[in-house]
């Protein structure tokens, strides 16, 4: 959730020298720092649940799960803090503190009101980019609305979930995951 940009242009070097003087998470984008916002309590609620899901249905499987404290390598000028990440091969990394992922399966993205056109938008097109990466999620916190985009040998194939009965089939990740245990103790305003 990237929000706040901090002025000039930085190299990469100085932009790591940011997060480890800070020890806050920024997005490096282009050379600029743009500080990671907080999220809302559905927002890390939707997350978490996500994040159980998934977690759960990969337990005999060779993947794993980590959350929005892991940076992600785009390029050499753009790493990203996906909300989830779901690595199904040995993880890469691109330093030796293992604090760079390379190889992403799976990336999720909780939407945020001040972020969503980015995730939808900039960041999605990042994504895409992402050799190894075979899906994402972007779920909607302020009403029920999944999107998935999945990677097909020359395109990228896009479904959308409004209901909570609805399952999703992460082929990526060899799962499903249902809307119902995303949006678990999540109370919608009436319209």
């Amino acid at each position: 959730m990237a929000t706040n940009q901090l002025p000039n242009k930085y190299t990469f070097e100085e932009y790591l020298a940011v997060e480890e003087e800070t020890g806050l998470r920024h997005e490096f984008i282009d050379g600029e720092i743009y500080a990671m916002s907080g999220g809302t309590w559905d927002h890390n609620t939707i997350a978490m649940n996500t994040g159980i899901a998934i977690g759960t249905r990969l337990n005999q499987k060779s993947c794993r799960i980590v959350n929005s404290d892991m940076r992600t390598k785009i390029n050499d000028i753009k790493y990203v803090y996906p909300d989830l990440s779901v690595v199904c091969s040995k993880p890469e990394f691109a330093d030796d503190k293992e604090t760079i992922l390379t190889n992403p399966t799976l990336f999720v993205e909780v939407l945020f009101d001040s972020t969503a056109k980015y995730d939808m938008r900039a960041k999605a097109a990042f994504y895409r980019s992402l050799p190894s990466l075979q899906a994402y999620l972007l779920i909607d916190q302020s009403r029920v609305h999944v999107q998935l985009y999945a990677r097909q040998p020359d395109s990228w194939i896009f479904q959308e979930f409004t209901s909570l009965e609805d399952v999703i089939l992460l082929e990526a990740i060899g799962c499903e995951l249902p809307l119902n245990e995303i949006y678990r103790g999540i109370e919608f305003d009436e319209e």
